[in-house]
């Protein structure tokens, strides 16, 4: 699949989970409202921007004339952009921006590090939550590895799970990944070994696999599976308009 094939499935997905009628157009900022919007958090403003577009979806009307005067005309680049953003509203909290990467059969790469098998489990298996316990409520809600939708793919070090992965089933046949490395396990090659294998079954399975990452050890992680980074999302919450 090109990029370009892989960008289009990449927007049709982000258009549909903003359960509106905004679109993607080069070059174009696009601002909706949309009570429902899939992009961030409930009473969020969301942003995905991928490639040369980005949509916006806020909450009400008052929220869209406000967010509206500010990032009508912003430029694709700075809507993605945390301080851009905290300049121009008035933002209480802001999660993200996290990188937007996919992957095919073509590009996909299987991770050949370390010699540690990799076994598959029940998303509901109890040994899941010694990784999460381990990595904190916030990086466990991140991975969702309890709600995986697949099996989750593990590896475990003095009988311990200490890395995991696996991933929901989102609109237009994708697979989002969640990957978790217990935090004195990171950088030793397992989250590229456990997301290989979630990554291979999502494939094998006809799914468009995604990789969503915000700190840069993840996203190097993704690039070298041959995920193919071709947008960015960032949430943000504003203060009483």
């Amino acid at each position: 699949m090109t990029t370009d094939q892989l960008m289009a499935r990449a927007r049709r997905l982000w258009e549909e989970l903003a359960t509106t009628q905004v679109r993607f157009v080069p070059g174009r900022v696009n601002i909706a409202v949309a009570p429902d919007s899939k992009l961030s958090p409930a009473g969020w403003i969301g942003v995905v921007a991928l490639g040369d577009a980005a949509i916006v979806t806020v909450r009400s009307e008052r929220a869209e004339r406000l967010v509206r005067k500010h990032l009508g005309t912003t430029p694709v680049g700075a809507v993605i952009d945390a301080t851009v953003i905290q300049r121009l509203l008035p933002v209480m909290n802001v999660l993200g921006p996290a990188t937007l990467a996919y992957a095919d059969e073509s590009g996909f790469r299987t991770s050949a590090t370390g010699t540690s098998p990799v076994e598959q489990l029940a998303s509901d298996h109890p040994d899941l939550a010694h990784p999460e316990a381990l990595a904190g409520e916030a990086d466990a809600a991140e991975a969702g590895l309890t709600a995986c939708d697949s099996p989750v793919f593990a590896i475990r070090a003095d009988d311990l799970i200490v890395a995991a992965a696996g991933y929901h089933t989102w609109p237009r046949r994708t697979a989002h990944i969640g990957v978790l490395t217990a935090p004195h396990w990171r950088n030793k090659g397992l989250a590229k070994a456990v997301g290989a294998a979630a990554t291979a079954h999502a494939l094998a399975n006809g799914f468009l696999p995604q990789w969503r990452a915000r700190v840069l050890p993840s996203q190097r992680a993704a690039r070298t599976l041959g995920f193919r980074t071709l947008g960015t999302q960032l949430s943000f919450e504003l203060t009483d308009p």
